[in-house]
């Protein structure tokens, strides 16, 4: 969430998308033999904290001496909570005994992101190599052990097609559908920027290297990820696929396999989510909009579709409804509105006014707006995951406003969400403002279990001015 659309795009370029590209560097650490049993051993004895399994990343994905690697392997592993970055280490190893140790073969890779992408050192021809890797916190301070060492068979003659690999994964289940869609994939560690393209047709030249005749929309970004600045919205299904670029302009492989996403204005559902990236979804400065964990949509027990837009503003709210809302005419609206405006020093009266023109908005496209009230934030961490201020008057704005919100047919979302300071707590959020998976299951819980109370209200309910 950003104080402007222009902020939404700058700062996405420096946090949450900034994330996304595998970063190799040096650590500080001496490049000796390192024995991973015994690092886990003084784990137990020093840190208790260090060998909770909850906090131990799981390989996912594994290579085999039936389907071994190239010099390119693509490494996953499952996202820990609390987690912003992640230490990846590649080992080969060192002699025999009972106790074998293992020598790193290359610096160890910083990823924001539960993939990566390596290159292979060129001198390296180990058959089999070994991989860990170590989740972060906001702070780059280890929250959890290494995961256990996982064996990476090596083919050096193997010659794999060199495309991106897409994460972004549309309308394959509860909440997977947004208005405004972010296209991810895991980065490339050779390449200098990517080319994003959007289709409104299948591509005629799959896995090429030429633009398609069906494109109706490109963008260009140093990033393994990118937010869609247009809605897209057509009963028929857009498609989206990238490729990578060398810095002197050429490609760098092919085209990815072309995914493809539909949001039709047409398709019923229960409701829609409107609002700026609270809404949108995405969190722990890492995670996008399309990793469903970090959407409230997900855990809610009925369908809808997400109008949300990073970056919106109570204003922009209001000036956007007409041609993001009214087309899907929902039967409510989930509207969580003014979080941009008011931490940005925006007069409560003000935002208020704005809610005002979108209930009133609503009404006359007969939709039932449903306003959320507004989570406290946590002006440290705000600070740390973004370089921003927030007014010292925040709490006493977000009050007014979430005053007004609860004369108004509304979900109470904020209960549980604040520390013995009255501020956000880390563990919902860990960049101080939005939501994580253990915070967005808070919102969808509080709202699954007044929703039926709400679509019970009787006509009238909409209409009065006062909803106490």
């Amino acid at each position: 969430m950003r104080y402007s659309a222009f902020c939404c795009a700058v700062l996405t370029a420096l946090t949450l998308g900034a994330g996304l590209v595998a970063v190799a560097y040096q650590t500080a650490e001496p490049q000796e033999l390192v024995d991973p049993p015994m690092e886990q051993a003084r784990h137990l004895l020093i840190d208790h904290a260090e060998t909770d399994c909850r906090h131990q990343p799981l390989v996912i994905a594994h290579y085999t001496a039936d389907d071994p690697a190239s010099s390119r392997p693509v490494l996953r592993w499952s996202r820990i909570d609390g987690a912003v970055m992640y230490d990846v280490q590649v080992v080969k190893r060192h002699g025999g005994g009972p106790s074998p140790c293992y020598e790193p073969v290359m610096a160890v890779q910083r990823v924001y992101s539960t993939a990566c992408e390596l290159l292979l050192p060129v001198g390296c021809r180990e058959p089999v190599l070994y991989w860990r890797v170590k989740p972060l916190n906001l702070r780059g301070q280890a929250i959890g052990p290494f995961s256990e060492l996982e064996p990476l068979p090596v083919d050096w003659q193997k010659q794999d097609v060199v495309k991106p690999v897409p994460l972004s994964t549309y309308n394959q289940g509860q909440g997977q559908t947004l208005l405004y869609p972010v296209y991810d994939w895991i980065a490339m560690p050779d390449a200098d920027h990517y080319e994003v393209e959007i289709l409104d047709a299948p591509p005629e030249n799959p896995n090429g290297t030429a633009p398609s005749t069906h494109r109706i929309a490109v963008y260009t970004t140093s990033i393994a990820h990118q937010y869609d600045s247009q809605a897209r919205m057509s009963a028929q299904p857009f498609y989206w696929r990238v490729r990578a670029v060398r810095s002197d302009g050429s490609p760098l492989g092919v085209y990815s396999d072309a995914s493809s996403y539909t949001t039709d204005p047409g398709r019923p559902c229960a409701a829609a989510i409107y609002g700026d990236s609270i809404s949108h979804g995405g969190g722990s400065v890492s995670y996008s909009p399309a990793d469903w964990e970090f959407s409230y949509g997900h855990y809610l027990a009925f369908p809808t579709v997400n109008l949300s837009f990073s970056g919106d503003t109570s204003r922009t709210a209001v000036e956007r409804f007409d041609k993001d809302v009214a087309p899907f005419r929902p039967p409510y609206l989930l509207i969580l509105m003014g979080t941009n405006s008011l931490r940005a020093g925006v007069e409560p009266a003000d935002v208020i006014a704005d809610m005002e023109q979108v209930k009133a908005k609503c009404l006359a496209y007969g939709i039932r707006p449903v306003f959320l009230t507004l989570p406290p934030l946590n002006p440290d961490n705000i600070r740390a995951a973004f370089g921003q201020d927030t007014v010292r008057s925040w709490r006493e704005a977000i009050a007014a406003v979430n005053s007004y919100v609860k004369t108004q047919v509304h979900v109470d979302i904020t209960p549980g969400m604040a520390d013995e300071w009255g501020e956000l707590r880390e563990d919902l959020a860990v960049d101080g403002l939005h939501l994580d998976p253990p915070g967005k299951r808070l919102m969808a819980e509080a709202i699954n279990a007044a929703w039926p109370d709400i679509t019970a209200l009787p006509e009238e309910a909409w209409s009065a001015d006062d909803k106490s």
